[in-house]
């Protein structure tokens, strides 16, 4: 990683500016130094204060704070320095030094922030100076812990297209030929009766009944039984989902729940169901002990159990604290690689993609699988929709993309609330784990090595990263669909999709070719993985990123320059015609007179 010269500094997340696409009516904002401020957001105070920046040392300016951000601009250099940091971004603030601590810039504030930075502003020691702006942020980076409604909520945001439109469950299972006379469509779960953590429409084998169903849901955690998330159109084959079995130490069992997963296997005469246990073997039997467990070859005879040796959330929430300590503020280059593999970041990534390769290659192999993990909304959704991205090229797409993550993530029950901590003080709760950020890095590890599959670029990944944080939409608030419909989530906040689809000229791969058939098998191996360095380690200024690549930019002058000679050849087409009809007289035409157009192949 060599250096580079230092740039002005600018730390704001991509995407994080009003769309210049937003109605008339969005656009109405008040000037909040030189950044416009959002429909809905409002000033809470302007204060004084230095930045200690990790790159250009010490910088006095001035920092505002609103409901929805922070927002620092220097004053006293040429050169610019400003942040710009959704307070939903804040993970924990904590007050530094004391009255008493002797040393420059020794007293103020740290920010600690789940984008992969630290913000630390020093205030004058005397007169309790920093009281006031410690509240306030405390106060609004967490508003759910004082409570107060989150910023999505406030925010009057308009665009043309109604973003919570992009995903129609039925409309989905209809294009892969769902129902049909193997899966039906159940509404058993209409009310969440069966399962508050699913949604309301699900597809089950076509001969299980619905008292079959919940026979089965007692037998399964968080009553999250098998149910389908993708069908292979051509053999058959199905990606089901799940939680773990309530086995137990006493190793239970239920004859509704083992029946229930031979019409699975019978769906499409699969010889063996291949069950995917996410979990390592020894985590399986351990869960045991609390009363779970899994599918052991004396009950489930007609299937194979297989595990992916995945860790769970806690193990992954240590490995991005690693990884954070050695990419900020600053990269250690004499040790890199050895820190690298020290936080075992990149081992995770690879057991992830791995065990989803195994899913993707069976199913395209004419066998139907099941996959969980202990309760089926972590480790399975990375497994269930990352197969799906190998399997179908629709979920390659810009707007099958955003398909896939309200499906398999959103109204599946990933618990986005939990796992992030919108709004909430408590930082150091065990449920925080960064599941979702690994399934986006395990997309960006399948867009590097397949240029040209994806109709999106890495700067949707990272626009999804940020506002997965920022609490500006209401997209991923929330633990389930239960509870965004029962806080009216649809109703009384903007969807993330109308955002990114107001301009979806940012989001477009300029090298993408459809291919409708393509499987799409990435190399899983620690010499092919790499770290993403332009979300990582995007907010050091020593290291050259997010800038276009060469190739890329080249790429998409040429197209701009074709679409001008197109334009020009259009005119100079109708202009040719036009002269030839006006030029032409009733004597001298032919009925079979007819002008040939210029084909120029481009």
């Amino acid at each position: 990683m060599a250096s580079a010269p230092i740039a002005p500094y600018n730390s704001s997340p991509l995407g994080n500016s009003s769309s210049p696409n937003a109605s008339r009516e969005s656009l109405k904002m008040e000037p909040l130094a030189d950044v416009a401020m959002l429909p809905g957001e409002e000033r809470v105070i302007d204060k004084d204060i230095i930045y200690i920046c990790p790159f250009n040392a010490a910088v006095k300016g001035k920092v505002f704070i609103t409901n929805y951000r922070l927002y620092f601009k220097n004053t006293d250099s040429e050169t610019p320095v400003t942040l710009d940091v959704p307070l939903g971004v804040i993970s924990r603030v904590e007050k530094m030094g004391g009255a008493s601590s002797r040393g420059e810039n020794s007293y103020g504030l740290e920010i600690i922030c789940k984008d992969m930075r630290n913000l630390r502003f020093a205030l004058k020691q005397e007169g309790h100076s920093r009281r006031d702006i410690f509240e306030i942020i405390f106060k609004y980076a967490f508003p759910l812990s004082h409570g107060m409604q989150l910023f999505a909520f406030l925010s009057q945001e308009k665009y043309e297209e109604n973003g919570w439109n992009v995903y129609e469950p039925m409309e989905e299972y209809r294009r892969q030929v769902l129902p049909n006379s193997e899966w039906r469509v159940t509404f058993i779960n209409k009310n969440y009766e069966l399962c508050d953590t699913y949604p309301t429409i699900l597809v089950v084998p076509f001969k299980a009944t619905d008292e079959d169903l919940r026979r089965v849901a007692a037998f399964r955690s968080r009553c999250r039984i098998p149910v389908l998330s993708w069908f292979h159109k051509e053999n058959h084959a199905v990606i089901t989902r799940c939680s773990q079995p309530l086995v137990g130490m006493s190793g239970k069992r239920n004859k509704d729940d083992e029946r229930y997963l031979d019409l699975i296997r019978e769906a499409n005469g699969t010889t063996k169901l291949t069950i995917y246990d996410a979990r390592p073997n020894v985590n399986a039997v351990a869960n045991k002990a609390t009363g779970g467990g899994y599918e052991g070859d004396d009950a489930y005879q007609n299937a194979e159990l297989v595990f992916l040796d995945i860790h769970n959330i806690h193990v992954m929430r240590e490995s991005l604290k690693k990884l954070k300590d050695i990419v900020y503020p600053n990269v250690e280059e004499s040790h890199w690689l050895s820190s690298l593999e020290s936080t075992h970041w990149l081992e995770h990534i690879k057991l992830v993609l791995s065990g989803a390769i195994q899913v993707a290659d069976k199913v395209s192999s004419g066998s139907s699988v099941v996959v969980h993990c202990s309760d089926g909304w972590d480790r399975t959704a990375q497994l269930t929709s990352l197969a799906m991205l190998m399997l179908d090229s629709y979920y390659r797409t810009l707007r099958g993309f955003q398909v896939l993550l309200e499906k398999e993530w959103i109204s599946f029950g990933h618990k986005f609330a939990s796992r992030i901590g919108h709004g909430d003080k408590n930082h150091a709760d065990q449920d925080r784990s960064p599941i979702f950020l690994q399934f986006i890095d395990c997309v960006w590890q399948m867009t590097k090595q397949f240029p040209t599959a994806f109709e999106f670029n890495e700067r949707l990944l990272v626009v999804i990263l940020d506002h997965l944080y920022s609490c500006r939409f209401g997209t991923f608030l929330y633990n389930c669909e239960s509870a965004r419909d029962s806080n009216n989530v649809r109703g009384k906040t903007v969807s993330l999709w109308a955002f990114v689809n107001s301009d979806t000229s940012l989001y477009i791969n300029p090298f993408y070719t459809p291919e409708s058939s393509r499987v799409l098998y990435p190399v899983a191996s620690m010499r092919h993985l790499e770290l993403w360095v332009t979300y990582y380690i995007r907010w050091n200024p020593r290291i050259l990123h997010q800038q276009q690549s060469p190739v890329e930019q080249r790429y998409k002058e040429l197209l701009a320059l074709r679409d001008q000679y197109l334009k020009k050849l259009e005119e100079l087409q109708l202009s040719d015609s036009t002269h030839l009809t006006n030029s032409s007289t009733p004597n001298t035409a032919t009925p079979n007179q007819h002008i040939t157009h210029l084909q120029t192949p481009f």
